[in-house]
């Protein structure tokens, strides 16, 4: 396994940079670092955060100082986590091996850009709904808001960019598509992303034990939520 990029953020973070691309198999890489960290509780670590190919991870600059300042916190630190990056296993966490279900209305006022993802694509809608539905997603992180997940195994055939302008308000629960990303807004939000569809989960709740509904690794799959499912809860959920 080749050595990543260890980089300082300032002078209490740094960055374990693994590449640069959406990719499937970095991912995977850097999931597997952060529980290696998680799991080494190194002292002064505050938060370790993954991304799509690289590890955030925030920490005590003063635990980390040398007594004798022949080093920098930075080299220290980073020399100590070089040794867990290079010997992390992939191993699924709890999270990678926890499917979540999620239910989705699609189309009509909950996706108002359905129906031009279908022309971009040349599919029907019921084909794009069918397609969004088809993969078991991995989320590769969570970012731009709390509780936002990026997920990855959207159907080449969904890609589309975003919109031109971008909505100054993208309802909770709004399922979109940006490029090659679907991913969910966990509130009220501005975002360029195409809306195809909404949920009635809350994704985010500071009051919850676990804030985030879900997590870095966790598995999920779409399922399309017919007029006809939609409880007076969910419909609530979904106008509100």
């Amino acid at each position: 396994m080749s050595s990543a990029q260890i980089e300082p953020l300032g002078d209490c973070a740094l960055l374990i940079r693994f590449g640069e691309r959406i990719n499937s198999a970095l991912n995977a890489r850097a999931l597997a670092v952060t529980a290696a960290l998680q799991q080494a509780k190194l002292p002064g670590v505050r938060d370790v955060a993954p991304a799509y190919a690289s590890v955030c991870v925030q920490y005590d600059p003063a635990i980390w100082a040398d007594p004798a300042k022949a080093l920098l916190p930075f080299a220290r630190i980073a020399a100590r986590i070089s040794e867990l990056v290079d010997n992390a296993a992939f191993v699924p966490t709890p999270a990678m091996r926890t499917s979540i279900e999620i239910p989705v209305c699609y189309g009509g006022e909950f996706g108002l850009d359905l129906d031009d993802l279908a022309r971009h694509a040349r599919l029907s809608v019921d084909e794009v709904v069918a397609r969004h539905c088809a993969p078991d997603y991995r989320v590769a992180m969570l970012g731009f808001a709390p509780g936002f997940p990026y997920l990855l195994g959207l159907d080449p055939a969904l890609h589309a960019p975003r919109r031109a302008t971008p909505r100054a308000r993208a309802p909770a629960g709004s399922v979109a598509i940006g490029g090659a990303q679907t991913g969910i807004y966990p509130s009220e939000l501005p975002g360029g992303w195409l809306l195809i569809g909404r949920t009635p989960l809350t994704l985010f709740d500071p009051a919850r034990e676990t804030p985030a509904l879900l997590a870095p690794g966790q598995r999920l799959r779409f399922r399309a939520m017919s007029a006809d499912e939609i409880s007076a809860g969910e419909l609530a959920a979904l106008t509100r």
